[in-house]
């Protein structure tokens, strides 16, 4: 029997069966190096550009199953090939199935892993073939906006300087990233220089519109100024008002008002008289921003002189119906009192309410003399019924 076996080895049908065992085991072999290469590849691209995700690790060890099956064919694939030139060897066929099974175990664990992951997967290896299209992009967008930007009339401007250097680091930035061949930070440089390349085209294209816009904020700025002044001229007589109807304590707070009133006009008028003269010397983008300081120091000066004239009308009113104001409140507490009977929190609030019922009383009480003290009155009001809208809310929400 051993001889036959020898003779059978050495037979023509002995090169046959090797490369037919060769071939099976090659099919499966490329077949799970193919899925291997693509989930790979994937891979690759999800650690580039998403490696919070951690894909790379979870990888490695169905990795490792693909190396060590592709370590069992190679070697078993080196003896089939002494085999078929000696013709012979001891290649036995459970070795062979062995071989093959490895093989297909190792491609099917492939498989679960990739569609485990498959849409992340699908979008890295997408996002990341579109990294040079779009390096490429925004390197020529950045040429021709920096073209733009040096031959533009407007090249002096602030803003077009401003956001011209950016795109100039940006650039760097970008080519840095790519001489590392870090795809992730690639893709991040991009997608910053397009970024950079968008604000600077957007500033190209307001610049020629921003000499008529500084112009008509100026004439606007300046109409708000002559009413400002007008308006200052009703504070004094106001103030003077105040202190002859009602308790000193009612204006105490109001004593620097005027004052600070002329000072923000004072600063309006000296930023407005800088904007023309930037305006001048066509530079709208300065004039722009001097505009827009002189308006905030505008809201100032009109904050502060109408406080002092709202003061006296509404102590004017109350003055001639305090029961008027109190009233109000009390219709709300009302609400907030029936509110705790139907929620059923009459334990819990009840008593909180029935004390700003008393505040309320104690307010009105306080009403007494030549000059009552309507500002304090007023204030207290106000105090009472922003607590009880706050207790109505947190009943309205004990159910929620």
């Amino acid at each position: 029997m051993a001889g036959r076996r020898r003779g059978w080895f050495r037979a023509p049908r002995n090169n046959e069966w090797v490369q037919q065992a060769r071939q099976v085991l090659t099919t499966a072999f490329l077949d799970m190096d193919q899925r291997q290469t693509i989930a790979e590849a994937a891979v690759t691209a999800s650690a580039a550009l998403f490696p919070e995700r951690g894909m790379a690790a979870r990888w490695e060890p169905v990795r490792a199953r693909c190396y060590d099956a592709s370590g069992a064919y190679l070697a078993l694939n080196d003896r089939l090939e002494q085999a078929e030139r000696e013709d012979g060897g001891p290649v036995a066929q459970p070795e062979i199935d062995t071989v093959i099974r490895r093989l297909a175990d190792a491609a099917r664990g492939v498989d679960e892993f990739y569609r485990g992951n498959q849409p992340h997967l699908e979008h890295a290896v997408a996002v990341y073939g579109s990294v040079p299209q779009l390096v490429s992009q925004v390197r020529a967008q950045a040429a021709q906006l920096r073209q733009a930007a040096d031959a533009s009339p407007q090249a002096t401007y602030p803003s077009i300087r401003q956001c011209a250097a950016a795109v100039d680091e940006g650039l760097l930035t970008l080519e840095a990233a790519v001489a590392t061949g870090a795809g992730g930070a690639t893709r991040d440089a991009a997608t910053r220089l397009e970024t950079l390349n968008r604000d600077l085209s957007t500033a190209l294209e307001a610049a020629p519109g921003k000499q008529h816009s500084a112009t008509t904020a100026l004439a606007s700025a300046a109409t708000r100024l002559d009413a400002a002044r007008n308006r200052l001229d009703r504070v004094a007589p106001a103030m003077s008002a105040l202190l002859r109807e009602f308790a000193a304590a009612s204006s105490n707070d109001l004593a620097n008002n005027e004052r600070q009133a002329r000072e923000a006009v004072a600063a309006a008028d000296a930023d407005l008289a800088r904007a023309r003269a930037a305006l001048a010397n066509h530079d709208p983008e300065d004039a722009l921003d001097l505009t827009t300081t002189a308006r905030a120091h505008l809201a100032t000066a009109e904050e502060r002189a109408e406080t002092v004239t709202d003061r006296l009308a509404l102590l004017r009113a109350v003055r001639d119906q305090p029961a008027e104001r109190a009233k109000a409140v009390r219709f709300k507490l009302r609400d907030a009192q029936m509110l705790a009977v139907n929620k059923g929190v009459v334990p819990q609030w009840g008593s909180v309410l029935d004390a700003q019922a008393e505040r309320l009383d104690r307010a009105s009480a306080g009403l007494t003399g030549r000059h009552p003290d309507y500002w304090a009155y007023v204030s207290e009001l106000d105090a009472i019924s922003a607590f009880v809208a706050g207790v109505v809310e947190r009943m309205r929400n004990t159910d929620r």
